[in-house]
C-alpha cells in the first residue's frame, strides 16, 4: 500500500463557523460533509478556502455501505462528483448502514436517519467488502472508511474491531479513518479497549483520523459532536501516534459551536496529543520523529489493491445478502417502528439508542427546516417525537419535514390558530411539485382566497 500524503491539520467545515475557520491558524485542510454541499452552488467559503491551497474532502454518511444492499449508484455518481469539483485526494464513508428493508427483504424500506453499527461477523464482512470494491470502483480517488460509534452490541460477534477493520482493509485496499472519539465510545458502551484495537490496526492504511466530544450519561457515552474533547479521547490520540505518524489529524463539531477561541484550544490540544505520542515514539526508537505519511517506514505485509491478490473473495451470494438484510431489517424496526427487540439484543441498550435516533432525527429535521421550530416554539421538540414514534422515516429529512408538518396539521387540533395557518403556509408553500410563486400578483389571489374561504 501506497503511503497516504500529509494532510496535516483539520478541522471538520460547518456553515455555522465557516468564518471562524477562514480565520483559523494552522489550518491545512477541511472536511465537508458531502450530503450538503451542492457542486454548481459551492459556498463561498469552501471556495475562498480551496483557492488559497487548503485541501477539502468529501465526507460521505448516507452510503450504507454495511447494509445488506449494492451501494446506489446515484450516491455514488453524487459522491464522485463532489471529489472531482473540489480535487479532493480522497473520499471518506462510514462502516455502517443507514437504512434497512426494501426489495431485498420484501418488506417496507425505512431510515435510520444516522449511523448504526454493523454485525462483526464472516457474512457481513464479506458483503461490506464487496460493497467497498463497488464504491472504489465508481471514485474517482481512493476511498477511507470510518470507525463508528456503537449504543449497541450484536449477538454472536465473530470478530473484534481491530480484527475487523484488520481484514476489511486487507481484502480490499480500502483507507482507514479512525475516529479515537468513537474507540472511546465503544469502551465505554461496549467494553471494549482502544489500545487492543490500536494493536490490531494496520497502522499503514490509515488516512487519517477523527477527534470529536461527547458526554456520559447514566453509564452510556454519547458521540454528541457538540462537546469538548475529553481527555480520554486524547488520550487515546497519543497512544495512536505513539504507534504511528497519522497522515491528518481532524477536529469535528457538529453542534453547540463555541467561540472561535475555544475552537483553536481544542485544536492546539490536540496537536499537543500527537506531539506527545510522537516523543514517546521517539523515545522508543532512539530516531528524531517527523511528522510523515503513516505508511512510510512501516514493517506490516502491504495490503492486497482492489480487486487483486489472494486476500479477495469472490462476489457474495444473494443469500448472505439476504440474511444480513433480514437481520437489520429486523434491527431498524425494532429502533423506528417499535415492533420487538429481535432476540439476543439488550432491551435497554436498545431504547437508548431509539430515542438517540428520534432525538436526532429531530435535531436534523429542525435544521434542514429552520422555519419548524420558529413556527412551533417550544412545542416543536416534544411535538416531533411523539409523532416519530409512530412514522418511521422513509425517504430523506427534507421528506420527513413535510409529512412532520401534515402530521401536526391532522392530529393537533386545538392548536393555536395563528400557529396553524402559519405551519398550513409553509406546507403548502413547499409540497407541491414546484414552490408557489411569489410574484406580487399570484400572492394577492392566494390572500384574496383565504379571506373568501374564512367567511
Amino acid at each position: 500500500m501506497e503511503p497516504m500524503a500529509r494532510l496535516g491539520t483539520g478541522i471538520g467545515w460547518r456553515p455555522e463557523i465557516a468564518d471562524v475557520v477562514e480565520r483559523m491558524p494552522g489550518i491545512d485542510w477541511v472536511e465537508a460533509v458531502s450530503e450538503n454541499l451542492c457542486p454548481g452552488h459551492l459556498p463561498d467559503s469552501l471556495l475562498r478556502l480551496r483557492e488559497r491551497g487548503v485541501t477539502v474532502v468529501p465526507h460521505g454518511v448516507s452510503l450504507g455501505l454495511g447494509g445488506g444492499d449494492r451501494p446506489d449508484a446515484g450516491r455514488l455518481t453524487a459522491l464522485a462528483e463532489r471529489a472531482e469539483i473540489l480535487g479532493s485526494p480522497l473520499v471518506t464513508e462510514h462502516i455502517a448502514f443507514v437504512r434497512a428493508g426494501g426489495a431485498l427483504t420484501a418488506s417496507p424500506q425505512l431510515e435510520a436517519g444516522h449511523l448504526l453499527p454493523v454485525p462483526r461477523t464472516r457474512d457481513a464482512l464479506d458483503v461490506l467488502c464487496e460493497n467497498v470494491r463497488i464504491a472504489q470502483d465508481a471514485l474517482p480517488v481512493p476511498l477511507a472508511v470510518e470507525n463508528i460509534a456503537a449504543l449497541i452490541s450484536w449477538p454472536d460477534e465473530e470478530l473484534t474491531e481491530g480484527q475487523f477493520l484488520y481484514e476489511l482493509a486487507d481484502r480490499t485496499g480500502v483507507r482507514l479513518l479512525i475516529d479515537v472519539a468513537n474507540l472511546h465510545t465503544n469502551h465505554v458502551n461496549r467494553g471494549e479497549d482502544p489500545a487492543e484495537a490500536l494493536g490490531e490496526l494496520p497502522l499503514e492504511a490509515i488516512a487519517y483520523v477523527h477527534v470529536a466530544g461527547g458526554f456520559e450519561r447514566d453509564g452510556v457515552w454519547h458521540d454528541s459532536h457538540a462537546h469538548p474533547v475529553a481527555q480520554p479521547v486524547l488520550d487515546i490520540l497519543t497512544d495512536l501516534a505513539s504507534r504511528v505518524a497519522p497522515p491528518g489529524v481532524l477536529l469535528e463539531r457538529d453542534e453547540n459551536f463555541p467561540e472561535g477561541d475555544e475552537l483553536r484550544s481544542e485544536v492546539a490540544a490536540i496537536g499537543a496529543a500527537v506531539a506527545k505520542g510522537r516523543a514517546t515514539r521517539a523515545a522508543a526508537t532512539g530516531v528524531t520523529v517527523t511528522p510523515r505519511a503513516s505508511g512510510a517506514g512501516s514493517h506490516a505485509a502491504p495490503h492486497a489493491a482492489p480487486g487483486v491478490g489472494p486476500g479477495v473473495a469472490p462476489g457474495v451470494d444473494d443469500a448472505v445478502r439476504q440474511r444480513l438484510g433480514l437481520a437489520q431489517a429486523a434491527l431498524l424496526s425494532a429502533l423506528v417502528a417499535g415492533t420487538p427487540v429481535p432476540e439476543g439484543f439488550d432491551r435497554v441498550r436498545l431504547g437508548v439508542q431509539a430515542r438517540a435516533l428520534a432525538g436526532k432525527r429531530a435535531d436534523v429535521v429542525g435544521k434542514v427546516a429552520p422555519e419548524l421550530p420558529a413556527i412551533l416554539g417550544a412545542g416543536y421538540r416534544p411535538a416531533f417525537l411523539g409523532y416519530a414514534q409512530g412514522c418511521p422515516m422513509t425517504g430523506g429529512y427534507r421528506r420527513d419535514a413535510l409529512d412532520f408538518a401534515a402530521h401536526v396539521l391532522r392530529t393537533a387540533e386545538d392548536q393555536d390558530p395563528a400557529v396553524r395557518r402559519a405551519l398550513r403556509e409553509w406546507w403548502l408553500e413547499r409540497s407541491g411539485p414546484v414552490p408557489r410563486s411569489a410574484r406580487p400578483g399570484v400572492r394577492l389571489a392566494r390572500a384574496t382566497r383565504r379571506v373568501l374561504l374564512r367567511r
